[in-house]
């Protein structure tokens, strides 16, 4: 059996056990369904309630992906500037933190008297959610090139653009890549922020109806999507990460078996 092979197997044996620990505490204790449902609880309405919860889903996947995206492009964008410029990380880094500590739930209300509620104040939401990651990674990925190739670049007389793109944005891309695995599940947090005070539908909407009529099951069962849902993105930019900087990311450990 292959090193990656018994890892995968150790990982998947410890999230059935969590699950297994959590439904036999559940029945030992006595815990009742409205403070703390059992797995089986959970899962049994995940299943029983599919074709309802399966809009909310979808909802809550494409609003995620469309701040998502927009959150990475302003990000990259800001954090060129930032990472390129003394002027630009002396100006805008403090406004940035700024912005950033402000609690994104007080935005909220904001966003929805500027477009009203529905699903824009939750795109805007999850962009700004996810937008602070990436313009760190990627300026301090700018910043922290080495002066070296730098001067090789300007004795080759390369201009300031073709440093950018052929050094500067290449040595960021581990950066890039840590900030966007963080910065997808920020984006379902602003998301679901969003659909609980400013939405008809989404995941966020379901958990709060779920919650005022005492369903805790179905609220579980929210929450258990947001989990797939983010490991699913996680893993598939793990993937990309994998292929596009697979020469950054730490050796696997069969290499010091």
């Amino acid at each position: 059996m292959t090193y990656a092979l018994r890892r995968r197997l150790y990982s998947a044996a410890v999230i059935i056990g969590f699950f297994v620990v959590w439904e036999l505490a559940c029945v030992i204790f006595h815990i009742k369904e409205i403070v703390l449902p059992r797995p089986s609880q959970v899962f049994a309405t995940l299943w029983l309630q599919a074709p309802a919860i399966w809009p909310h889903t979808v909802q809550t996947l494409y609003t995620t992906l469309v701040g998502f995206a927009l959150g990475i492009v302003s990000g990259v964008l800001l954090g060129v500037l930032i990472g390129s410029s003394r002027l630009a990380y002396d100006t805008g880094y403090p406004l940035l933190i700024g912005f950033s500590s402000i609690p994104k739930v007080a935005v909220v209300p904001i966003f929805v008297l500027w477009f009203g509620a529905g699903t824009v104040p939750a795109v805007l939401t999850a962009m700004i959610m996810s937008l602070f990651p990436i313009v760190v990674n990627v300026a301090t990925g700018l910043a922290t090139t080495e002066p070296e190739l730098e001067d090789v670049m300007k004795a080759l007389r390369a201009t300031k653009l073709d440093i950018l793109f052929n050094v500067g944005l290449p040595r960021a891309m581990p950066y890039f890549f840590a900030s966007l695995k963080v910065s997808v599940t920020l984006a379902f947090v602003g998301t679901v922020i969003a659909e609980t005070v400013a939405s008809n539908q989404g995941i966020g909407n379901l958990m709060m109806i779920a919650s005022s009529s005492f369903d805790v099951p179905l609220v579980f069962a929210g929450l258990l999507v947001l989990a797939l849902l983010g490991v699913g993105l996680y893993a598939i930019f793990s993937l990309i990460e994998g292929r596009v900087i697979g020469w950054a990311r730490r050796k696997d450990g069969a290499d010091f078996a």
